[in-house]
């Protein structure tokens, strides 16, 4: 019997259309585990992380590369961009929570540095 190994980053988005409970703080941390980099926030509602860049032109670049990447997976994080950073939350709105879409952009994410 063969054992795959499936990352985050090798999946893509699902649309959440609501009316399922979010992922619990375990659930969470378990999926962390594979987006380390990222801290949980909120009561394990939603995940961050801040990116520093050497000015803003290079920070606004890689926002509109997160942007683009957002647009293709269909799931968009909030994101705050000054010289030299960008920071990140993600979580899923319908639910007011995380879902496993949520750490999947964030190891798409963490690739595009």
């Amino acid at each position: 019997m063969k054992v795959f190994n499936v990352t985050l980053d090798s999946k893509s988005c699902v649309s959440c259309k609501g009316g399922i409970p979010p992922l619990t703080e375990e659930q969470a941390k378990e999926f962390q585990k594979q987006t380390p980099l990222w801290e949980l926030k909120g009561n394990a509602t939603k995940i961050f992380r801040e990116f520093n860049f050497k000015n803003f032109v290079t920070a606004l670049e890689f926002v509109n590369k997160v942007g683009e990447l957002a647009e293709a997976e269909k799931h968009h994080p909030d994101m705050q961009v000054g010289w030299g950073y960008v920071k990140i939350y993600i979580l899923t709105h319908k639910i007011s929570g995380l879902h496993e879409n949520d750490f999947i952009l964030a190891s798409k994410i963490d690739k595009l540095v």
